[in-house]
């Protein structure tokens, strides 16, 4: 490249002292010297106007002006420059459209929006599953095709560690689960999913057990009432049958306990027992549990120590606190040994409010602490004949959480007892109301 432009410089300064020399030839050398300035002015002008004209419409021919000299080398590099464009061009279109093709392929909506909404694209599943139409909602915030508060605050969070579920704006007997993911310069991809027979055998089996649990109950007291009937009447019957229905009154009353936990579990599930806006003292609500886990601790003597380092009230569902509450509180005094510690506290701060109860019992094995909160799992399926357990209590305390915005936190090694947390957010948390200017 060098050597070519030393040869065009060459060229021009030989031309110019040629025009020069015939100048001075006539007795004339500036005007020999001005005629090959202008002369190589016009030239110049000349290759810039075909150049301007040619990067004007490049496409338009398939090859560069043709020129002689640095013009020349200037017009096939940059044809090379174009030609190697065109085809990086051509080489990333293809794989847009390739993309764009597999992603079409998908079952699930797959939505591209820019930080704010705006939607950029979408595949053909968006538009059967979302009602999306592409003539009219290219650009448009997708707030304003899928109207539901609870999509707009999703989408507004930034936190999407957990997919939402929500009913199709389009078609509401499809029902969708929406994760979101956070790309380039706070951009969105999108992803809806039609879970609708997941959700719909989640429903039967939820109406399953709701509805067996209650039919159950009818009998089981029938049942439970001759046992207790019997149960008065001991003295009079040889002693072989007092066992047998000692032992059927114990199991009769451990049928009663699993069926009023399926029944609540059932309510809270199906939004039958939703949390309410009433106000819960925790305070008040702690003392009752802890002292009840007193008289259930009996001979046994645990020590239940209470710390609340904030009196606000939370707002909620009392029962559903209570039941949650108290199932934490229970089951640390019926997995810790006798003489055992069991730390119950209430505390807040930035993030929210928390209820902790650690125990000195045996422990878990943390590869068991994922699958605690499923229905009837244990991590030891021999301790239930001591503890009298359901297997239900963590699945209520679970879903009571949910119910409130919050989520449970279970920290436990063998050997080393458990800590179980349930975590609320600061907005649930209200002042107290001073009894003075209470109406």
């Amino acid at each position: 490249m060098h050597h070519n432009w030393s040869r065009y410089l060459r060229l021009i300064l030989t031309a110019i002292g040629g025009t020069t020399l015939a100048g001075l030839y006539f007795g004339q050398p500036l005007y020999g010297l001005l005629v090959g300035l202008v002369a190589y002015l016009w030239w110049t002008l000349i290759q810039a106007r075909r150049l301007y004209q040619w990067l004007g419409n490049p496409s338009a021919t398939d090859e560069p002006p043709q020129s002689i000299g640095l013009w020349g080398d200037i017009f096939d590099n940059l044809h090379k420059l174009h030609q190697n464009h065109l085809l990086t061009q051509d080489r990333l279109r293809a794989r847009i459209n390739r993309v764009q093709e597999s992603t079409n392929a998908m079952r699930d909506g797959v939505i591209m929006t820019d930080a704010k909404g705006a939607m950029e694209w979408w595949n053909g599943s968006a538009e059967h599953l979302l009602g999306f139409r592409r003539s009219t909602d290219q650009g448009q915030y997708i707030h304003n095709l899928i109207r539901s508060p609870v999509f707009k605050a999703y989408f507004d969070a930034r936190d999407y560690r957990e997919p939402l579920e929500l009913n199709s704006p389009a078609k509401p007997h499809i029902h969708l689960q929406i994760q979101i993911s956070l790309f380039g310069d706070d951009d969105r991809l999108i992803v809806a999913k039609d879970v609708t027979r997941l959700f719909q055998l989640e429903q039967m089996r939820r109406d399953f057990v709701g509805n067996v649990s209650h039919e159950m109950r009818t009998p089981l007291t029938v049942i439970s009432g001759y046992l207790e009937t019997l149960m008065d009447h001991g003295d009079e019957l040889p002693p072989k049958w007092r066992r047998a229905i000692n032992t059927m009154a114990a199991q009769s009353s451990r049928m009663e306990a699993l069926i009023t936990d399926l029944i609540l579990l059932s309510k809270i599930e199906t939004g039958e027992h939703t949390a309410d806006e009433t106000l819960t003292d925790v305070e008040a609500l702690l003392g009752q549990i802890c002292h009840d886990a007193k008289a259930l601790s009996g001979d046994k003597n645990h020590q239940i120590d209470v710390s609340i380092n904030d009196h606000r009230l939370l707002r909620g569902d009392d029962s559903q606190l209570r039941s949650a509450f108290s199932n934490l509180v229970f089951n640390a005094v019926k997995y810790t040994p006798a003489g055992g510690r069991v730390t119950v506290s209430w505390t807040t701060n930035r993030d929210g409010a928390h209820l902790s109860v650690k125990d000195t019992g045996i422990g878990i094995d943390p590869v068991h602490i994922p699958r605690l909160t499923e229905r009837f799992y244990r991590a030891d399926p021999s301790r239930h004949k001591d503890t009298g357990g359901t297997g239900l209590g963590l699945a209520i305390v679970k879903h009571v959480l949910i119910n409130h915005d919050g989520n449970l936190e279970i920290r436990s090694k063998i050997g080393e007892g458990s800590e179980f947390i349930c975590h609320f957010p600061r907005q649930r948390l209200v002042e107290r109301v001073p009894e003075s200017t209470a109406v």
